[in-house]
């Protein structure tokens, strides 16, 4: 009995918040937009019985995965989309790297100093933190403002509006998911191994390459999982530092759920873009689970 609540008890969670919210996506992107509340059809009407049932799957059609097909607006965003999400991944282990490699190389006595430092963002609102760069990547803001008082520029820089604001705001917002893993990783890992390959004749270089970054692995392909899966529908970001310019499949779904009312494509839009995601989710999956194998 207690092996079976516990087992019950996450996959109720699932059921609950992820099974069921899924099916009724499922269920409006297989239906017809309609000037309805809400607004698609058809809808389950139960007193009606066995004809209501059939009424109902009868209605059900793949006309909306099948115009995604058509509109280039769809399948581009998807693609951009990922090559955001790529290089905003990319980028954030170029910088998360150097900054969990110094906290795991730091005293003691500074390590826990260091790890609030990085969770520290944390505790100020994703909202205001998106806000903040708003100000300072502004064509008046503190960066230009700086750069122009020290002569570096003599123009305003144009960052705002564009996927460069796009990235450093992903970059900044997830480098915490990527800075922790790494850190985890590199923090087990025994020193004399290093000295030991020095010691054979390898350089400081040569001994992190082939030591230091195949055993921090598994830190960095869960940090890259962890940027890159809510990286891809980010919609916050390209919304408000992106501008118009910038095209990723959560803008897109935003502006077909509370612009358009078009609940059904919506519906498409997400299922799809769950479907992408499932890949890289079961492939974190797996890493993980091969990582506790390896330390058990």
């Amino acid at each position: 009995m207690r092996r079976f609540t516990l087992i019950a008890i996450p996959y109720f969670w699932l059921l609950v918040l992820f099974l069921v919210p899924f099916v009724i996506v499922l269920k409006i992107s297989l239906s017809d937009v309609a000037l309805a509340r809400p607004p698609y059809t058809p809808q389950l009407d139960l007193s009606l019985g066995w004809e209501g049932l059939r009424t109902f799957f009868s209605g059900l059609d793949f006309e909306n995965f099948v115009f995604l097909t058509t509109d280039d607006l769809y399948w581009k965003a998807y693609v951009s989309s990922l090559k955001i999400a790529l290089v905003s991944t990319l980028l954030t282990l170029m910088v998360g790297y150097p900054i969990a490699y110094g906290m795991a190389r730091a005293p003691n006595e500074w390590r826990p100093t260091l790890l609030m430092l990085v969770i520290l963002p944390f505790w100020t609102s994703f909202l205001i933190r998106v806000y903040s760069w708003m100000g300072i990547l502004a064509n008046e803001g503190t960066l230009n403002t700086v750069l122009l008082w020290l002569g570096v520029i003599d123009t305003p820089l144009q960052i705002m509006n564009t996927n460069t604001a796009v990235y450093i705001g992903i970059v900044y917002t997830y480098l915490p998911f990527m800075v922790l893993p790494i850190y985890s990783a590199l923090e087990k890992m025994d020193e004399s191994l290093i000295e030991a390959a020095e010691d054979l004749g390898c350089s400081k270089l040569a001994a992190f390459w082939l030591v230091t970054w195949p055993l921090s692995r598994n830190g960095i392909i869960a940090g890259c999982f962890l940027v890159f899966i809510p990286a891809i529908g980010e919609f916050v970001i390209p919304s408000l530092l992106g501008g118009s310019g910038t095209l990723m499949i959560g803008k897109v779904l935003f502006e077909e759920f509370f612009s358009n009312r078009d609940w059904p494509v919506a519906s498409a839009v997400a299922v799809i873009l769950l479907l992408i995601l499932i890949i890289p989710i079961i492939l974190f999956q797996r890493n993980e689970q091969k990582a506790r194998e390896a330390e058990g």
